[in-house]
Order: C-alpha cells, then structure tokens, then sequence
C-alpha cells in the first residue's frame, strides 16, 4: 500500500490497519463478477 490521504492529508498507518485495509478491499473485489487475480488496485472517490 502507497498512501491513504483524507481530504488532501496523508495517514499513517501501521502494519496492522494496513494488512486489514488490503484483505478487506481485495475480499470485496475478488467477490466481483470478472476479477480472478489482482495485481494492483486504484481507488480514488469524493464525497
């Protein structure tokens, strides 16, 4: 994992919330019709 910002500041984060963050997120990908293997992934969004 790169970075995490929110609202333009980067986040810090230790290996623990790092790990659980990218288990998380490739979970819910591989669970998408299409997507057998990752390699990368990008996520941008505002709300």
């Amino acid at each position: 994992m790169k970075e995490i910002k929110v609202n333009g500041k980067d986040i810090p984060l230790t290996e623990f919330p790092k790990k659980f963050i990218i288990k998380t997120i490739c979970g819910m990908l591989k669970s998408l019709k299409d997507v057998h293997e990752i390699k990368d992934v990008e996520i941008c969004f505002n709300l």
